[in-house]
């Protein structure tokens, strides 16, 4: 029995020798070395092996030096891609990959060098026919794209040396001619916008002058939707160049005296850019009180100073239409509630400011002492 029992262990332990060796040849080894564009090492960043064959991804991540190492690979075909780091990963952000690399029971060695990979492709080595043809295309389409850039220019720099010279015809023909070699900038709309604007202000014709007035406001909106249709998140300026392009349309509006269109259209201003929503929001108070609209006015105004409580011009602004609300007793004239704190405010921030001296006679023309500090005006002195 004890016989047995040992041929049987002896059995047992032999299938056991027998597994380890084929267990050990069931994966292999990978490594490599990481350099960025400036050849210096990638340090933290994620090379991701996955197998073709079943789908499983190996991230490897680099140390000081750039390098990667792992075991255990599993044997078979895997496309290698290089991340910054694990956020660029989980962006899909790559800096680089090579494809369709074997695995096999030998060590695999994938290097990146991204700065060597530049160079080579600036030199056009290394790429497929495909891939030629492809770089020369792109290289065509820049150097086109930098001659109409120049061409632009050229025309935008002509528009401006005449429109400083006051000289808008011209501005507005070499703009013009600018729409003939490209209709899809935005700024050179714009600035025809501009120009067309300008111009109708200098006509004594009314039908002249509503004519470049409706022509602006057509060049502001075509520079607006194509605006609105650029995607470009990397463009810092998006949002305030859109609102500065509305700011105008609405300007125009008002000088073709189409309110209510201006009203909408400073707002779609501030909501473009809340930064500048201040201005917006002045820009409608000035509209409807040149339009005798004061209630209105009054809101505009309390929205810029919501936005903006040091914008001193807007207390000015909110005093004058505050006027229009004023009451006659007798003889006396009384201020609507708020009118004297408007005004005195408007010193109070800007006490050498453009209007401080009409601010200081409606003051005191209104009964009140005139004061430093907002809020804390001296009483009139008592007969």
């Amino acid at each position: 029995m004890k016989k047995h029992l040992a041929i049987f262990l002896f059995a047992v332990f032999s299938l056991g020798l027998s597994v380890h060796p084929v267990s050990a040849q069931a994966g292999s080894s990978v490594k490599g070395v990481c350099k960025d564009a400036q050849g210096n090492p990638i340090v933290g960043g994620i090379v991701v092996w996955k197998n073709l064959d079943n789908g499983q991804a190996y991230p490897l991540q680099t140390n000081k030096k750039g390098e990667y190492f792992s075991l255990g690979i599993s044997f078979g075909k895997y496309n290698v891609t290089l991340y910054q780091n694990a956020d660029d990963q989980k962006a899909g952000k790559e800096m680089d990959h090579v494809n369709g690399v074997p695995v096999t029971s030998d060590e695999t060695s994938i290097d990146f060098d991204i700065k060597k990979n530049l160079e080579k492709a600036a030199k056009g080595e290394g790429l497929t026919p495909e891939q030629m043809k492809q770089r020369q295309e792109q290289q065509e389409k820049q150097k086109k794209e930098g001659s109409t850039v120049k061409a632009l220019n050229e025309k935008l720099n002509a528009a401006k040396t005449a429109a400083d010279a006051g000289d808008y015809d011209t501005a507005i023909a070499a703009l013009n001619d600018a729409n003939q070699i490209d209709p899809s900038r935005d700024l050179i709309w714009f600035k025809l916008g501009d120009y067309y604007r300008m111009s109708a202000m200098k006509q004594t014709d009314k039908a002249e002058k509503d004519k470049r007035l409706a022509s602006a406001v057509e060049s502001y909106q075509k520079a607006i939707d194509l605006k609105k249709n650029i995607v470009n998140d990397k463009d810092p300026n998006a949002a305030s160049s859109l609102s500065s392009y509305y700011n105008n349309l609405a300007e125009a509006y008002a000088k073709s005296n189409k309110v209510d269109d201006a009203v909408k259209t400073y707002e779609l201003s501030a909501q473009a850019d809340p930064t500048h929503a201040a201005q917006a929001y002045f820009n409608t108070g000035a509209v409807l009180t040149n339009a005798g609209r004061a209630d209105d006015a009054l809101a505009a105004f309390d929205k810029c100073i919501a936005v903006d409580p040091n914008r001193a011009e807007a207390y000015y602004q909110k005093g004058v239409n505050l006027l229009a609300k004023a009451t006659i007793q007798g003889d006396k004239t009384i201020p609507a509630p708020g009118t004297i704190e408007a005004f005195q405010k408007y010193l109070d921030l800007a006490p050498n400011g453009p209007n401080a001296q009409n601010a200081k006679d409606m003051i005191a023309q209104l009964g009140s002492a005139v004061e430093t500090s907002y809020g804390n005006k001296k009483k009139p002195a008592k007969k």
